[in-house]
């Protein structure tokens, strides 16, 4: 115990020195600092600089060959994973020792790909380093930080008398905003987003600093599967959610390849006449072994995976080869929406593709909208997916704003992606029927859709009241289980039928759909 706190003891040493003399600046004025030692001080100041000089350059790891206990990350500067666990090891029994507690935080920089693919490997490397250097500064003197693999980092508290799950959970906000800021590069400004999960040692699988650090990578996993900026506490539960969800993983390629993935369709119909206006496509998995798996469940593995395109362009087909048979079928189907991810919008082919799709089905391009999730129109600053919007747009393809009310985007970027119609996000849409309030905020967001002269549809209505309180206040569409649930191709055509029956059957009072 003694010699494991003497290699903390030194390792903190090593730090301090590296942060407070060795840096580029400091040595930089070495020369000049001298010069002013001799001048103030004689020759003994030269004499002592001469021998301390080498001693602490040694301590500090300046000479570090990069073998054993003193390696260090080239591009941030921090430990590594080996040097890391060695000093969580030894905090773990020091600490209910006295029993007082540590923790252990992994950070990961979202959307990394992206990043390094807008402004390159050189960029990168600079954000990884600014961002270190913040987590540094955002860390008492005597906790230690590494970096792992890729865009990730580690925390552990050196053990302190008392921190529980809601201390931590403010440590891990204060590390997160602390990272989580703008990197200029080049006159550019970088947005950094930062997933964050943690563990306290009195929760870990076991009293090992391995243990700490794979039950805080867990949790680290959950959160960014739950990101962007998520934060997540470890508990015993996500080690099998996350067992499950890397096992799906390993059917997603067999899944595209044997079709189990396809899009299932929820229709869309107008307030005023009733009619079917359009239909959504949503992608669905019917496993062979699980049944259907929801869409919570394995769209966040696709995206981990990097099979977002895959997924797009299943989509994008099927969805086209609906239209062509319910034409063949003679039933009316306007139009069907597919949802196009920020990975998808950011191929430069992607316009051909839906091109080429829209060509081989022998379909007009206003029978596709192209749905874009708010959140993507508010954020981007990517001219890739600008341009693939609009030239989407120009070649006649509605654009659909999804979830519209969560992503704050503004009058103007509406405009600059040509949008033509808002989907306002089910959380307004709840019990607006009963909620004055409610009432009031989607009474603004089609008053501002009117003037815009932007058509609307309500997601989530799942009552006659909703349904007929949005008909009152002017949308112009609605969609949700109140009308119907998404549905297999091979079920849409009775539905159809059967719903068009109903309308010839019942007169409808003008503003109001009957279900």
């Amino acid at each position: 115990m003694a010699m494991q706190g003497l290699k903390a003891s030194y390792f903190r040493l090593r730090r301090a020195l590296r942060q407070g003399f060795f840096r580029p600046q400091i040595i930089t004025f070495l020369p000049a600092l001298l010069l002013a030692g001799y001048w103030f001080g004689g020759e003994g100041v030269i004499l002592i600089a001469a021998l301390l000089f080498p001693v602490l350059a040694v301590m500090g790891g300046l000479f570090d060959s990069g073998h054993g206990a003193t390696r260090r990350d080239g591009a941030t500067d921090l430990l590594l994973r080996e040097d890391f666990l060695d000093l969580l090891s030894e905090a773990i029994p020091r600490a209910e020792a006295q029993n007082w507690n540590t923790a252990c935080f992994v950070l990961e920089i979202d959307d990394w790909t992206t990043i390094v693919e807008r402004i390159g490997k050189s960029g990168a490397e600079t954000v990884l380093r600014r961002t270190s250097e913040r987590i540094e500064s955002a860390m008492r003197g005597a906790d230690f930080a590494a970096r792992l693999e890729g865009p990730r980092f580690a925390v552990a508290l050196d053990p302190v008398r008392r921190v529980d799950l809601d201390a931590a959970l403010n440590i891990a906000e204060r590390l997160q905003g602390t990272a989580g800021q703008p990197v200029s590069i080049d006159a550019t400004s970088v947005r950094v987003s930062v997933s964050i999960g943690f563990c306290l040692n009195t929760r870990a699988p076991r009293r090992t600093g391995e243990a700490l650090l794979g039950a805080a990578e867990i949790a680290a996993e959950e959160a960014r599967t739950n990101g962007p900026g998520g934060t997540r506490a470890y508990s015993r539960e996500m080690r099998a959610q996350i067992s499950s969800r890397n096992a799906l993983m390993d059917d997603l390629l067999s899944a595209f390849s044997e079709g189990q993935i396809r899009p299932w369709f929820q229709p869309q119909v107008s307030t005023d006449t009733g009619k079917i206006t359009g239909m959504e496509a949503l992608a669905r998995w019917l496993h062979p072994e699980r049944g259907m798996i929801a869409p919570g469940d394995f769209l966040p593995a696709i995206e981990q995976a990097g099979l977002m395109e895959r997924l797009g362009e299943v989509m994008l087909h099927h969805a086209c080869s609906a239209l062509r048979a319910w034409d063949r079928a003679g039933v009316s189907v306007p139009t069907v929406g597919v949802n196009f991810a920020a990975a998808e919008l950011r191929n430069p082919k992607l316009v051909d593709r839906v091109k080429w799709e829209l060509d081989r089905f022998d379909l007009a391009p206003e029978r596709l909208t192209i749905e874009v999730l708010e959140t993507v129109v508010a954020t981007t600053d990517d001219d890739t997916i600008t341009r693939n919007i609009a030239a989407l747009a120009t070649m006649g393809c509605p654009v659909d704003l999804d979830d519209f009310g969560t992503g704050h985007a503004s009058i103007s970027s509406i405009r600059r992606f040509a949008v033509n119609r808002l989907k306002i996000d089910r959380s307004f849409v709840m019990r607006v029927h009963e909620d004055r309030e409610q009432q009031k905020m989607v009474s603004a967001i089609l008053l501002m859709a009117e003037q815009l002269d932007l058509d609307t549809l309500a997601e989530g209505v799942e009552s006659i009241g909703e349904h007929a309180m949005l008909a009152q206040l002017g949308c112009g569409h609605i969609q949700g289980f109140g009308l119907a649930r998404p549905m297999a191709f091979e079920d849409t055509i009775a539905w159809i039928e059967k719903h068009n029956a109903r309308i010839v059957e019942t007169p409808i009072p003008k503003g109001i759909a009957r279900e």
